[in-house]
């Protein structure tokens, strides 16, 4: 097997190799008053009630809003950087602040994504630059980034997005009693990445790079993925699916399903949080109407006909991308799914892949395939069975969770991702399973979560922000030199 590149391209890349580009003219050595700033916010910031961001009434957006009434515009000179909070393969990510705020809004932190556009093109990875703030400004979800505003300075281009203190679920992993989390905990975090994943796959967008390290956690507690320049998007056409308790567990089953001949794009909505009835109901049966415009258009009275379909029990909606289809081979090694290194093709169902990997490093501290080195990992992910390590179990409680999330994982774990749990229902199935009995998903937001990040209000003197003067807060921003580039 050939050596990989640990890191991988997108569907817009031709080679998988890394170039460092060496100190040039394209640093950060200019003084911002000779930068050409343009800037813009997402139109789902409009004050329009029909396009209303779920967080339109925080603090954070009522701030940048207030600055884009008062300056007319959003650019770099409006934020003060004050550390790196990581970098990726597409730039640095800093913790910034409004320099200058509007009176009366509380300050408030932001996390503002750079991306060097003259670097990423000698790279080749431009695309995967524009892919990301493309799904960034199409995307709505309480677990998901809230982009507050974009704009280019001079080849840079800034993403100011939401700032989650309390860092990655890797790092907050390390920090657990045997570096594992407990089974609730691990049912929490997972449940609600699965919530984010639904909505992604709703909006025809396959995720591709899942991991605890792209798993961010608010000062609520609760979850936010990051990183979407992997991302894959396509179509993805709605359709009502029977769902009688046969037909549940046969996968590879085609089920009696009703799509409309003319489906146009679906805006999800409340789809995400479809909550689950304790008492039974009884079953109901539907029976879809579809229109069908002639092709020719001509007279003959009417101009149409209409189309009775076969009724369904127990009808459910799925937006599952499906037929999605790319031979890209993208993602992280030790979360890579058979079919992408096969590079057979892969669609939707490497998310649910992930997302077992993911569930299986939360519980056990280490993936499921994890080799001597990277090679050996991939060859264990397409030959190696699934298997589980020795646990303590301390109650029968316990045990009957942990049976519980093997069977999940096990499901998810399927080298075949046609007979893979999700791959025909998509999430729908998932949640289905008896480990995520229990689970009120249209109330998960009210659940109090794990582990809550100490209040954000301590974070001013934690990051020790020395205080300017007036003249200073008036004064154009300087950006530092280039050796002092990860400091400021």
């Amino acid at each position: 097997m050939p050596t990989l590149a640990p890191r991988y391209e997108s569907d817009y890349d031709s080679s998988s190799s890394s170039v460092t580009i060496p100190g040039s003219s394209s640093s950060w050595m200019s003084n911002l008053s000779s930068l050409s700033v343009t800037s813009s916010l997402p139109e789902s910031s409009s004050l329009s009630s029909t396009h209303k961001p779920h967080e339109a009434n925080q603090a954070a957006w009522e701030a940048i809003k207030g600055l884009q009434i008062a300056s007319g515009g959003v650019g770099l000179d409006h934020f003060r950087l004050l550390r790196r909070l990581g970098s990726g393969d597409l730039g640095n990510v800093y913790l910034c602040r409004i320099r200058n705020p509007v009176v009366g809004l509380p300050q408030c932190f932001y996390a503002m994504k750079v991306v060097d556009k003259e670097a990423l093109a000698i790279r080749n990875k431009l695309q995967r630059a524009k892919m990301e703030k493309e799904i960034l400004s199409m995307i709505d979800h309480p677990f998901l980034p809230t982009l507050y505003a974009e704009f280019e300075a001079s080849h840079y281009s800034c993403l100011v997005m939401e700032y989650c203190p309390g860092g990655d679920l890797y790092a907050v992993r390390q920090r657990q009693p045997g570096r594992r989390f407990p089974i609730l905990a691990a049912k929490f975090y997972a449940a609600e990445t699965l919530l984010a994943l639904e909505y992604l796959h709703m909006m025809g967008i396959v995720y591709r790079d899942l991991k605890p390290e792209n798993v961010l956690v608010r000062e609520d507690g609760h979850i936010m993925l990051s990183d979407f320049d992997l991302s894959l998007k396509c179509d993805v056409v709605p359709k009502l699916i029977s769902s009688n308790k046969s037909n549940l567990g046969a996968i590879d089953h085609k089920p009696k399903t009703s799509t409309p001949s003319c489906a146009t794009y679906m805006q999800p909505l409340r789809s995400c949080f479809s909550a689950s009835n304790k008492k039974k109901q009884k079953a109901s049966r539907v029976t879809t109407i579809t229109e069908r415009v002639d092709s020719d258009g001509g007279g003959g009275g009417g101009g149409g006909c209409y189309r009775i379909d076969q009724e369904l029990d127990n009808p459910e909606l799925v937006a599952e991308p499906i037929n999605a289809r790319s031979k890209s081979f993208v993602g992280t090694h030790e979360y890579l799914a058979p079919e992408v290194i096969s590079g057979q093709g892969h669609g939707s169902a490497v998310d649910w892949w992930t997302l077992g990997v993911f569930l299986y490093e939360m519980l056990y501290g280490r993936t499921p395939f994890k080799g001597e080195n990277n090679e050996r990992t991939l060859i264990n992910i397409l030959k190696q069975p699934l298997s589980f390590p020795r646990t303590v179990i301390s109650s029968s409680k316990e045990l009957e969770e942990r049976v519980k999330v093997e069977d999940l994982i096990s499901k998810l774990l399927v080298k075949n991702p046609k007979k893979r749990i999700g791959s025909f229902k998509g999430s729908a199935e998932i949640k289905r399973h008896e480990f995520f009995k229990g689970v009120n998903w249209a109330l998960i937001r009210s659940v109090k979560p794990p582990e809550v990040p100490r209040d954000s209000c301590k974070l001013t003197s934690r990051v020790l922000i020395p205080k300017l003067s007036k003249k200073e807060k008036e004064a154009p921003y300087q950006i530092p030199n280039h050796h002092r580039f990860d400091y400021f």
